[in-house]
């Protein structure tokens, strides 16, 4: 009986995706309809693709499935429940497994809720649909440059909607939730996955398929999504949104920065290719506490040979997953920013984001404190 009635959720909810797919459309579809009394706040569902919007051959294709297989719109059509919580208007600003997400998009989306928060008023706030390999590369971004306090949610799934048990839909109205809850405002850009709201800045994809996935490791998640309401137990404290000093005004491209993982007798080849061919910053994804061996050293070294200006700023992440980088007398001396607790993914952003401003060390070194 159990597995009867899970399977036939399943075929409720692909029966709605396929409704939707033979033309109905989201304007037309009768799981929309609220009842009369207030008005429900107003989100955003900005979709970009991913396994929350997969489909696979049958429901039990758990890891074979095409990502962005649905749109935003037919994601929500196939769930009525929203309406309850939120007038949902929908748009697809991309379609594609979130490996290939690009800047391009990042600048679109960036500017896409700029506007939304702009000019329209009734918008509690913004849940961006998104595939969870980059997710929270894509959070962070959205964190340092969208500057305004209205709730941003960004929600994925491990399962694509067509998967017997799939998340993606409970993962979905948990975003909604949040991103129409006033509790969320003024927190930074959220992650919302498997009933759990963590800050984009910490968060961390930590498994490869389990639900469970997104984790902060050292400092928790920020609160639950549970039925009774969106209950937050804490806030961050670095830098974010309305508070942040990034301004994407005027910028069409990045600088290059690169990632260069350390291991047991790492090659300085990757190390002089990038110097060689102009990368403007590398983070280091340093063993230990952003330890760095001597060959990497070595390499390192001739970078302080030319002028702050013409050479890359050096960023010391590490590879361990949890713990701060701190500054250090022997990397300082040689011009090397200090990660803290960023991972190398998130260190990165921060410093392209960083030489769209300035190459002084001193300054970024400010910043990785701030943010």
């Amino acid at each position: 009986m159990r597995l009867r009635r899970q399977y036939g959720a399943v075929t409720r909810v692909v029966a709605a995706l396929a409704v939707v797919v033979a033309g109905r459309g989201l304007a037309g579809a009768p799981a929309l309809a609220q009842e009369a009394g207030p008005a429900p706040p107003v989100v955003w569902v900005l979709a970009t693709g991913g396994t929350i919007s997969g489909g696979g051959a049958s429901s039990t294709s758990l890891t074979e499935y095409r990502a962005g297989a649905f749109t935003g719109a037919e994601l929500v059509a196939a769930l009525p429940d929203l309406a309850r919580h939120a007038t949902i208007r929908v748009e697809q600003v991309a379609n594609v497994g979130s490996p290939n997400i690009t800047f391009e998009d990042w600048l679109a989306l960036a500017g896409r809720i700029d506007a939304i928060f702009r000019d329209d008023p009734e918008a509690a706030g913004v849940v961006i649909t998104h595939g969870t390999n980059t997710l929270e590369e894509t959070a962070y971004f959205l964190n340092l440059t969208v500057r305004h306090d209205r709730p941003v949610v960004l929600v994925g799934a491990q399962r694509p909607a067509t998967a017997i048990s799939a998340d993606g839909p409970l993962n979905l109205l948990n975003a909604v939730r949040t991103a129409a809850s006033p509790e969320a405002r003024g927190k930074g850009v959220l992650v919302v996955l498997n009933d759990e709201i963590n800050a984009a800045r910490d968060v961390t994809k930590t498994s490869t398929y389990r639900l469970e996935t997104f984790r902060t490791p050292d400092l928790g998640f920020l609160g639950y999504v549970d039925g009774d309401r969106v209950a937050f137990y804490r806030e961050p404290t670095r830098r974010h949104t309305a508070d942040s000093e990034f301004d994407l005004t005027g910028v069409t491209a990045f600088p290059r920065v690169d990632i260069v993982y350390s291991y047991v007798e790492p090659n300085p080849v990757l190390i002089e290719a990038l110097i060689e061919d102009g990368v403007d910053g590398i983070v280091l994804a340093g063993t230990g506490a952003g330890i760095v061996s001597r060959r990497e050293r070595a390499a390192l070294e001739r970078v302080t040979g030319p002028p702050v200006g013409a050479r890359p700023i050096i960023v010391r992440s590490n590879r361990t997953g949890s713990g701060r980088v701190v500054p250090l007398p022997a990397y300082d001396e040689l011009g090397m920013v200090a990660g803290d607790t960023l991972n190398p993914q998130k260190a990165r952003i921060l410093l392209m984001l960083a030489l769209t401003r300035t190459r002084d060390v001193d300054e970024i070194r400010r910043m990785f404190r701030e943010y």
